[in-house]
Protein backbone atom coordinates (compact mmCIF):
# COMPACT_ATOMS: atom_id res chain seq x y z
CA UNK A 1 0.00 0.00 0.00
CA UNK A 2 1.31 3.45 -0.59
CA UNK A 3 2.28 5.80 1.17
CA UNK A 4 -0.84 7.81 0.39
CA UNK A 5 -3.26 5.02 1.16
CA UNK A 6 -1.53 4.23 4.43
CA UNK A 7 -3.82 2.27 6.83
CA UNK A 8 -4.58 4.04 9.97
CA UNK A 9 -7.17 3.06 13.38
CA UNK A 10 -9.38 5.23 15.17
CA UNK A 11 -9.09 3.41 18.64
CA UNK A 12 -12.01 4.36 21.28
CA UNK A 13 -10.93 4.23 25.28
CA UNK A 14 -13.61 1.72 26.09
CA UNK A 15 -11.44 -0.75 23.14
CA UNK A 16 -13.53 -0.14 20.09
CA UNK A 17 -11.33 -0.04 16.54
CA UNK A 18 -12.31 1.29 13.20
CA UNK A 19 -9.82 1.03 10.30
CA UNK A 20 -9.27 3.15 7.93
CA UNK A 21 -6.76 5.15 6.14
CA UNK A 22 -4.44 7.73 7.03
CA UNK A 23 -5.26 11.44 5.44
CA UNK A 24 -3.33 14.90 6.54
CA UNK A 25 -0.14 14.72 8.75
CA UNK A 26 1.59 11.32 9.44
CA UNK A 27 1.62 11.13 13.05
CA UNK A 28 -0.74 9.94 16.11
CA UNK A 29 -3.57 12.18 17.62
CA UNK A 30 -5.60 12.22 21.03
CA UNK A 31 -8.50 13.17 22.12
CA UNK A 32 -11.91 13.27 23.06
CA UNK A 33 -14.24 12.32 20.62
CA UNK A 34 -17.18 13.86 19.15
CA UNK A 35 -19.52 14.12 16.34
CA UNK A 36 -20.97 16.94 14.48
CA UNK A 37 -23.62 16.68 12.15
CA UNK A 38 -23.41 19.89 10.19
CA UNK A 39 -23.40 19.46 6.43
CA UNK A 40 -21.00 22.23 5.30
CA UNK A 41 -18.61 24.41 7.36
CA UNK A 42 -16.35 22.29 7.59
CA UNK A 43 -13.11 24.87 7.54
CA UNK A 44 -15.10 26.81 10.04
CA UNK A 45 -15.27 23.49 12.25
CA UNK A 46 -11.33 23.16 11.60
CA UNK A 47 -10.82 26.49 12.99
CA UNK A 48 -13.08 26.87 15.46
CA UNK A 49 -11.06 26.94 19.15
CA UNK A 50 -14.22 25.14 21.21
CA UNK A 51 -13.00 22.01 19.26
CA UNK A 52 -9.28 22.17 21.26
CA UNK A 53 -8.66 18.85 22.96
CA UNK A 54 -10.52 16.87 20.89
CA UNK A 55 -11.21 14.60 17.24
CA UNK A 56 -13.70 16.04 15.18
CA UNK A 57 -16.06 13.45 13.82
CA UNK A 58 -18.04 14.79 10.64
CA UNK A 59 -21.55 12.66 10.04
CA UNK A 60 -21.79 14.14 6.62
CA UNK A 61 -20.08 11.64 4.21
CA UNK A 62 -18.24 13.38 1.62
CA UNK A 63 -15.94 16.48 3.42
CA UNK A 64 -14.17 18.70 1.46
CA UNK A 65 -15.66 18.88 -1.44
CA UNK A 66 -15.54 22.71 -1.94
CA UNK A 67 -12.46 23.08 -0.78
CA UNK A 68 -10.38 25.35 1.25
CA UNK A 69 -10.73 29.21 1.61
CA UNK A 70 -8.60 31.29 4.06
CA UNK A 71 -11.14 33.73 4.12
CA UNK A 72 -13.85 31.64 6.14
CA UNK A 73 -11.38 30.55 8.65
CA UNK A 74 -12.86 31.47 12.25
CA UNK A 75 -9.19 31.43 14.21
CA UNK A 76 -5.53 31.21 13.09
CA UNK A 77 -5.30 27.69 13.57
CA UNK A 78 -6.32 24.38 12.52
CA UNK A 79 -8.62 23.72 16.46
CA UNK A 80 -9.05 19.90 16.91
CA UNK A 81 -6.25 17.67 17.62
CA UNK A 82 -7.54 15.84 14.48
CA UNK A 83 -10.01 15.06 12.46
CA UNK A 84 -12.16 11.90 11.37
CA UNK A 85 -14.28 11.50 7.57
CA UNK A 86 -15.89 8.80 5.76
CA UNK A 87 -14.46 10.42 2.83
CA UNK A 88 -12.27 13.39 1.50
CA UNK A 89 -13.18 15.28 -1.68
CA UNK A 90 -9.68 14.64 -4.07
CA UNK A 91 -11.24 17.35 -6.89
CA UNK A 92 -13.33 20.09 -5.04
CA UNK A 93 -15.15 22.90 -6.69
CA UNK A 94 -15.39 26.07 -5.84
CA UNK A 95 -14.38 29.61 -7.74
CA UNK A 96 -12.27 30.00 -4.44
CA UNK A 97 -10.94 26.95 -3.34
CA UNK A 98 -7.04 26.74 -3.05
CA UNK A 99 -6.47 23.38 -1.88
CA UNK A 100 -7.98 19.99 -1.42
CA UNK A 101 -8.59 18.95 2.28
CA UNK A 102 -6.21 16.47 2.01
CA UNK A 103 -3.22 19.15 1.17
CA UNK A 104 -4.68 21.57 3.59
CA UNK A 105 -4.52 18.99 6.68
CA UNK A 106 -0.69 17.99 5.67
CA UNK A 107 -0.01 21.48 5.33
CA UNK A 108 -0.79 22.65 8.62
CA UNK A 109 0.76 19.41 10.15
CA UNK A 110 -3.19 17.73 11.73
CA UNK A 111 -3.55 14.44 12.03
CA UNK A 112 -6.82 12.82 10.09
CA UNK A 113 -8.52 10.01 9.43
CA UNK A 114 -10.99 8.78 6.34
CA UNK A 115 -12.39 5.62 5.11
CA UNK A 116 -14.50 5.26 8.01
CA UNK A 117 -18.05 4.87 8.81
CA UNK A 118 -18.60 7.84 10.69
CA UNK A 119 -22.11 7.29 11.56
CA UNK A 120 -21.36 4.27 12.94
CA UNK A 121 -18.72 6.29 15.42
CA UNK A 122 -21.81 8.50 15.99
CA UNK A 123 -23.66 5.32 16.96
CA UNK A 124 -20.97 4.18 19.58
CA UNK A 125 -20.96 7.57 21.48
CA UNK A 126 -24.42 8.12 21.33
CA UNK A 127 -25.01 4.69 22.95
CA UNK A 128 -21.98 5.33 25.64
CA UNK A 129 -20.89 9.05 25.48
CA UNK A 130 -18.06 10.70 24.63
CA UNK A 131 -14.82 9.42 25.15
CA UNK A 132 -11.35 10.10 24.93
CA UNK A 133 -9.53 8.46 21.93
CA UNK A 134 -6.80 7.95 19.33
CA UNK A 135 -5.96 8.30 15.57
CA UNK A 136 -2.55 5.84 14.89
CA UNK A 137 -0.77 4.52 12.19
CA UNK A 138 2.35 3.10 13.55
CA UNK A 139 1.25 0.77 16.89
CA UNK A 140 -1.00 -1.71 17.07
CA UNK A 141 -4.88 -1.67 18.45
CA UNK A 142 -2.89 -3.22 21.85
CA UNK A 143 -0.59 -0.68 22.02
CA UNK A 144 -2.71 2.20 21.01
CA UNK A 145 -5.35 1.33 23.58
CA UNK A 146 -3.19 0.67 26.72
CA UNK A 147 -0.96 4.51 25.36
CA UNK A 148 -4.92 5.84 25.49
CA UNK A 149 -5.67 4.86 28.93
CA UNK A 150 -3.03 6.74 30.35
CA UNK A 151 -3.91 9.87 28.91
CA UNK A 152 -5.60 12.34 31.83
CA UNK A 153 -9.23 12.92 31.25
CA UNK A 154 -9.82 15.78 28.65
CA UNK A 155 -12.15 16.96 31.88
CA UNK A 156 -9.81 17.69 33.99
CA UNK A 157 -7.73 20.15 31.21
CA UNK A 158 -8.25 23.89 31.24
CA UNK A 159 -8.44 23.64 27.56
CA UNK A 160 -9.15 27.79 27.56
CA UNK A 161 -5.77 28.34 28.63
CA UNK A 162 -4.80 26.75 25.85
CA UNK A 163 -6.70 29.03 23.18
CA UNK A 164 -6.81 32.20 24.62
CA UNK A 165 -4.62 35.32 23.32
CA UNK A 166 -1.84 36.10 25.21
CA UNK A 167 -2.30 39.68 25.36
CA UNK A 168 -5.33 42.01 24.97
CA UNK A 169 -5.37 43.48 21.07
CA UNK A 170 -8.19 45.57 19.55
CA UNK A 171 -9.66 44.21 16.80
CA UNK A 172 -10.85 47.30 14.66
CA UNK A 173 -9.88 51.11 14.86
CA UNK A 174 -11.56 52.24 18.09
CA UNK A 175 -12.66 55.04 16.27
CA UNK A 176 -14.31 52.87 13.64
CA UNK A 177 -17.02 52.06 16.22
CA UNK A 178 -19.45 54.09 18.16
CA UNK A 179 -19.95 51.57 21.08
CA UNK A 180 -16.55 50.18 22.58
CA UNK A 181 -17.02 46.35 23.58
CA UNK A 182 -14.85 44.47 25.73
CA UNK A 183 -14.27 40.87 24.81
CA UNK A 184 -13.43 37.79 26.71
CA UNK A 185 -11.94 35.45 24.71
CA UNK A 186 -12.54 31.93 26.02
CA UNK A 187 -11.86 30.46 22.50
CA UNK A 188 -13.37 32.81 20.54
CA UNK A 189 -14.59 33.04 17.06
CA UNK A 190 -13.69 35.66 14.16
CA UNK A 191 -17.28 36.17 13.41
CA UNK A 192 -18.61 37.41 17.23
CA UNK A 193 -15.95 40.39 16.18
CA UNK A 194 -17.03 40.70 12.60
CA UNK A 195 -20.87 40.84 14.33
CA UNK A 196 -20.41 43.35 16.33
CA UNK A 197 -18.54 45.43 13.96
CA UNK A 198 -21.12 45.30 11.79
CA UNK A 199 -23.12 46.81 13.93
CA UNK A 200 -20.86 50.00 14.70
CA UNK A 201 -18.34 48.48 17.71
CA UNK A 202 -15.10 48.80 18.33
CA UNK A 203 -13.72 45.81 20.03
CA UNK A 204 -10.84 45.34 22.12
CA UNK A 205 -10.36 41.18 22.83
CA UNK A 206 -8.85 40.06 26.22
CA UNK A 207 -6.76 37.34 27.53
CA UNK A 208 -9.46 34.72 29.44
CA UNK A 209 -8.49 35.31 32.69
CA UNK A 210 -8.46 39.20 33.11
CA UNK A 211 -9.72 40.51 35.84
CA UNK A 212 -13.02 42.40 36.27
CA UNK A 213 -10.57 45.86 37.24
CA UNK A 214 -8.68 45.68 33.73
CA UNK A 215 -11.60 45.31 31.84
CA UNK A 216 -13.86 48.09 33.31
CA UNK A 217 -10.75 50.27 33.02
CA UNK A 218 -10.97 50.46 29.58
CA UNK A 219 -14.54 51.74 30.16
CA UNK A 220 -16.57 49.70 27.82
CA UNK A 221 -19.81 50.14 26.83
CA UNK A 222 -20.83 46.73 27.04
CA UNK A 223 -18.58 43.33 27.85
CA UNK A 224 -18.88 39.91 25.63
CA UNK A 225 -18.01 36.55 27.55
CA UNK A 226 -17.27 34.39 24.00
CA UNK A 227 -17.66 30.81 23.96
CA UNK A 228 -14.61 28.14 24.01
CA UNK A 229 -13.50 24.82 24.84
CA UNK A 230 -13.58 22.55 28.36
CA UNK A 231 -15.31 22.18 31.02
CA UNK A 232 -16.96 25.54 33.01
CA UNK A 233 -16.16 23.88 36.29
CA UNK A 234 -12.12 24.81 36.00
CA UNK A 235 -13.08 28.50 35.51
CA UNK A 236 -13.76 29.46 38.72
CA UNK A 237 -11.53 32.77 38.72
CA UNK A 238 -13.43 33.73 35.15
CA UNK A 239 -16.56 32.94 37.26
CA UNK A 240 -15.78 35.31 40.10
CA UNK A 241 -14.50 38.16 38.11
CA UNK A 242 -17.66 38.08 36.19
CA UNK A 243 -19.51 38.20 39.00
CA UNK A 244 -17.69 41.24 39.59
CA UNK A 245 -19.09 42.55 36.57
CA UNK A 246 -22.84 42.00 36.55
CA UNK A 247 -24.75 45.43 36.96
CA UNK A 248 -21.67 47.22 35.98
CA UNK A 249 -22.10 47.22 31.70
CA UNK A 250 -24.42 45.29 29.56
CA UNK A 251 -23.33 41.81 29.56
CA UNK A 252 -23.58 38.95 27.16
CA UNK A 253 -22.17 35.61 27.09
CA UNK A 254 -22.39 33.12 24.22
CA UNK A 255 -22.35 29.30 24.88
CA UNK A 256 -18.78 28.81 27.34
CA UNK A 257 -19.38 32.24 28.58
CA UNK A 258 -23.36 31.65 29.00
CA UNK A 259 -21.90 28.64 31.25
CA UNK A 260 -19.57 31.16 33.02
CA UNK A 261 -22.18 33.92 33.85
CA UNK A 262 -24.61 31.52 34.78
CA UNK A 263 -22.02 29.69 37.33
CA UNK A 264 -21.84 33.45 38.53
CA UNK A 265 -25.70 33.70 39.18
CA UNK A 266 -25.38 30.55 41.27
CA UNK A 267 -26.24 27.65 38.87
CA UNK A 268 -24.34 24.98 37.83
CA UNK A 269 -23.17 23.08 35.06
CA UNK A 270 -22.62 19.43 34.18
CA UNK A 271 -21.95 17.13 31.33
CA UNK A 272 -24.06 15.99 28.66
CA UNK A 273 -23.65 12.52 27.29
CA UNK A 274 -22.61 13.37 23.76
CA UNK A 275 -23.01 17.23 23.91
CA UNK A 276 -25.07 18.71 21.05
CA UNK A 277 -22.79 19.85 17.89
CA UNK A 278 -24.57 20.82 14.61
CA UNK A 279 -26.75 23.36 12.55
CA UNK A 280 -29.83 21.71 13.32
CA UNK A 281 -30.65 22.46 16.83
CA UNK A 282 -34.23 23.88 17.50
CA UNK A 283 -34.67 26.74 20.67
CA UNK A 284 -37.77 27.91 22.03
CA UNK A 285 -37.64 31.27 23.51
CA UNK A 286 -39.66 31.26 26.19
CA UNK A 287 -41.04 34.84 26.53
CA UNK A 288 -41.91 34.51 23.34
CA UNK A 289 -42.62 30.55 22.32
CA UNK A 290 -40.99 31.65 19.09
CA UNK A 291 -38.87 28.78 17.73
CA UNK A 292 -35.22 29.54 15.60
CA UNK A 293 -32.80 26.73 14.56
CA UNK A 294 -29.42 27.00 16.29
CA UNK A 295 -25.89 25.73 15.41
CA UNK A 296 -24.00 24.62 18.59
CA UNK A 297 -20.85 22.81 19.32
CA UNK A 298 -20.92 22.48 23.25
CA UNK A 299 -20.45 19.36 25.75
CA UNK A 300 -21.72 20.84 28.92
CA UNK A 301 -24.84 22.67 30.18
CA UNK A 302 -26.49 24.54 32.68
CA UNK A 303 -28.28 23.19 35.89
CA UNK A 304 -30.55 26.15 36.49
CA UNK A 305 -31.34 25.28 40.50
CA UNK A 306 -29.34 27.75 42.75
CA UNK A 307 -30.35 30.29 40.20
CA UNK A 308 -29.98 33.87 41.69
CA UNK A 309 -33.76 35.01 42.20
CA UNK A 310 -33.40 37.90 39.38
CA UNK A 311 -32.24 35.57 36.66
CA UNK A 312 -34.70 33.12 34.85
CA UNK A 313 -34.43 30.66 31.93
CA UNK A 314 -34.82 32.76 28.86
CA UNK A 315 -34.37 29.85 25.92
CA UNK A 316 -34.89 25.97 25.74
CA UNK A 317 -33.47 23.26 23.79
CA UNK A 318 -36.86 21.81 22.50
CA UNK A 319 -35.29 18.40 21.84
CA UNK A 320 -34.02 18.07 25.37
CA UNK A 321 -35.11 20.86 27.70
CA UNK A 322 -31.84 21.95 28.50
CA UNK A 323 -30.97 25.43 29.52
CA UNK A 324 -30.36 27.55 26.29
CA UNK A 325 -30.61 30.89 27.53
CA UNK A 326 -30.77 32.97 30.51
CA UNK A 327 -31.66 36.81 31.43
CA UNK A 328 -32.30 39.02 34.61
CA UNK A 329 -35.20 40.72 35.35
CA UNK A 330 -33.36 43.88 36.35
CA UNK A 331 -29.89 44.08 34.91
CA UNK A 332 -29.20 43.87 31.12
CA UNK A 333 -27.68 40.34 31.19
CA UNK A 334 -28.00 38.39 27.96
CA UNK A 335 -26.60 34.54 27.88
CA UNK A 336 -26.98 31.50 25.25
CA UNK A 337 -25.97 28.61 25.14
CA UNK A 338 -26.05 28.63 21.10
CA UNK A 339 -24.15 30.55 18.60
CA UNK A 340 -25.94 33.29 17.28
CA UNK A 341 -22.36 34.16 15.71
CA UNK A 342 -22.82 30.60 13.76
CA UNK A 343 -20.73 30.47 10.21
CA UNK A 344 -21.52 29.35 8.05
CA UNK A 345 -25.14 29.30 9.87
CA UNK A 346 -28.09 29.06 9.89
CA UNK A 347 -28.65 32.68 10.47
CA UNK A 348 -31.75 32.92 12.41
CA UNK A 349 -30.17 34.37 15.88
CA UNK A 350 -27.92 37.31 14.70
CA UNK A 351 -30.96 39.23 16.59
CA UNK A 352 -29.12 38.92 19.95
CA UNK A 353 -26.51 40.98 19.07
CA UNK A 354 -29.25 43.50 17.92
CA UNK A 355 -30.90 42.86 21.17
CA UNK A 356 -27.32 43.28 22.96
CA UNK A 357 -27.02 46.98 21.21
CA UNK A 358 -30.21 47.88 22.38
CA UNK A 359 -28.78 47.30 26.01
CA UNK A 360 -26.06 49.25 25.33
CA UNK A 361 -27.61 52.44 23.69
CA UNK A 362 -30.50 52.32 26.54
CA UNK A 363 -27.71 52.30 29.10
CA UNK A 364 -25.09 55.14 27.39
CA UNK A 365 -28.73 56.77 26.79
CA UNK A 366 -29.36 56.69 30.60
CA UNK A 367 -25.80 57.84 31.36
CA UNK A 368 -26.30 60.72 29.29
CA UNK A 369 -29.33 61.51 31.22
CA UNK A 370 -27.68 61.47 34.25
CA UNK A 371 -24.68 63.54 33.58
CA UNK A 372 -27.15 66.18 32.39
CA UNK A 373 -28.97 66.36 35.24
CA UNK A 374 -25.84 66.48 38.09
CA UNK A 375 -24.58 69.21 35.76
CA UNK A 376 -27.30 71.77 36.49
Amino acid sequence: MSDATREALLVLADGTIFPGQALGARRRADGEVVFNTSMTGYQEMLTDPSYAGQLLTLTYPLIGNYGMDDTVEESAKIQPSGLIVHEAARFPSHLRSRSTLSDYLEARNVVALEGVDTRAVTRAIRRHGVMLGTITSDETADQALARLRALPAYDGVDWVATVTTGQSYDWNDASAGLRRIALLDGGVKRNIMRSLVSRGCAVRVFPAHVTAAELLAMNPDGIVLSPGPGDPRLLDSVVDETLQLIGKRPLLGICLGHQVVARALGAGTYKLPFGHRGGNHPVRDTRTGHVTITAQNHGYAVDADGLNADAYVSHVNVNDQTVEGLALRSEPVLTIQYHSEACPGPLDNGAIFDRFIEFIDEGVAAAGRRNSHESK
